[in-house]
């Protein structure tokens, strides 16, 4: 099988280093890839906005599948055009890709077919939602209704915290990203990321995560695209899996395909595990970064047929089978991030994989012979161990081997895991 894979991060890194373990690859491409997915694939400067170029080089390379990695392309309706064409394509059409797309259509859906979430309102100016915010105090969460990289959400815990969010994003700190706000209620609980296939009608679990979204040691400052991530979440018990997979992917699969938005692709849902059990946060509608590192490490199973499954309809057909060692990465991300940060900065040296330890190039670039940090999470550094304890002690040995001056991690990923095994 020919296969081209989308975008350029620390996801698509872990995806090409799995698909290429392949016996039914013949080759792959990456499009625009990194110097890491360089080791697996061959890179083409594609742009990957000009979904004709898409097209017209799958037609060139005779390409049997595409991978649409990141939600940009999706939300885009890449995959549409692709399969209009004729090409087998995993990711979701863009009418389903509103999941992640737009909040506020998640948070109706939610509201539709009874699925487990937190309070809320949509509002398109500031202020409506800071009467409402006033009404219901803190804490409350302000979420930029569209793509922020992650970025657009506020979990405020002072009602001054949260009507300054407000003010961000209809002051354009998130774009067009930011011209509807949903203001919802603060969950109180656990959260877990929980990763399921479908092709539109049969649903595949895969695996938990747990990421760690805020940027400072022990949940403190600002949110990000995650700084660090572990598998599997102790807190996604067989039973919260199970009434996940009954209270909350069932019905949105069921209710996007009444809705006349089939969902064919990966369910990543955010999960809060609430005294009342699990209820959702928001949909995303490709891998989680960094939870896709963490998942790729775990997966025995070969992935490229399972991801062909999904996109073929035949999902019914396959299985997937997990080590059951933990899996834990933490996120090296250039000083400043999420705020403002160097680019171009030198990094020195990156140490050697091993069977339980790989690092995933999230925003690297080759400049002129030089590995450089191009992006704010710029390496994913992750390994294995019998406990989470063993698997954060080794990725950290790890993390202190890479010579890169402008870096920095948060030091306590998988902290709660970690709290769990000691008591």
């Amino acid at each position: 099988m020919k296969v081209l894979l989308i975008g350029s991060g620390g996801r698509e890194h872990a995806l090409a280093w799995k698909i290429a373990q392949s016996p039914q690859l013949t080759k792959l491409f990456a499009a625009p890839g990194n110097p890491g997915i360089a080791e697996h694939a061959e890179l083409v400067s594609l742009n990957v906005e000009d979904h004709a170029a898409v097209v017209a080089f799958c037609r060139k390379q005779s390409i049997d599948f595409v991978v649409v990695g990141p939600e940009a392309p999706l939300v885009a309706g890449l995959a549409d055009d692709l399969r209009a064409a004729g090409f087998a394509t995993f990711g979701p059409s863009k009418d389903a890709a509103q999941l992640e797309g737009s909040k506020g259509f998640t948070k109706d859906l939610c509201a539709r077919y009874d699925i487990p979430t937190g309070a809320y309102q949509r509002f398109k100016s500031a202020e409506p939602a800071k009467a409402y915010i006033r009404e219901q105090g803190a804490p409350i969460v302000i979420k930029a209704d569209g793509l922020a990289a992650g970025k657009g959400v506020t979990v405020a815990m002072t009602e001054a915290e949260a009507l300054a969010a407000v003010d961000d994003c209809f002051d354009g700190a998130f774009g067009a990203a930011g011209a509807e706000v949903v203001v919802e209620a603060f969950l109180d609980g656990e959260e877990a990321s929980f990763f399921c296939l479908s092709d539109g009608k049969t649903a595949l679990a895969l695996a938990t995560a747990q990421d760690h979204k805020r940027v400072g040691d022990g949940d403190t400052g600002p949110n990000t695209g995650g700084m660090g991530a572990y598998s599997p979440a102790p807190v996604m018990t067989d039973e919260m899996v199970q009434r996940t997979m009954r209270e909350i992917i069932q019905p949105t699969i069921e209710g996007m395909a009444k809705d006349g938005n089939p969902f064919s692709g990966v369910f990543f849902a955010g999960l809060m595990i609430t005294k009342k059990g699990p209820e959702l946060i928001e949909y995303n509608v490709r891998f989680g970064d960094p939870e896709c590192q963490v998942l790729m490490m775990r997966l025995k199973s070969d992935l490229l047929p399972i991801l062909y499954a999904t996109a073929t309809g035949t999902l019914d057909q396959v299985t997937a089978e997990w080590r059951d060692d933990p899996a834990l990465t933490v996120v090296l991300a250039s000083k400043g991030y999420p705020a403002a940060y160097d680019k171009n900065t030198p990094i020195a040296f990156i140490p050697q994989e091993s069977e339980d330890a790989k690092v995933f190039h999230a925003g690297t670039a080759l400049k002129d012979g030089q590995l450089v940090a191009t992006g704010g999470r710029v390496l994913n550094v992750t390994a294995f161990g019998s406990t989470v304890s063993e698997a954060q002690a080794r990725a950290y040995e790890l993390v202190d081997a890479v010579k890169w001056e402008n870096g920095f991690c948060r030091r306590d990923i998988g902290w709660q895991a970690v709290a769990r095994e000691a008591r």
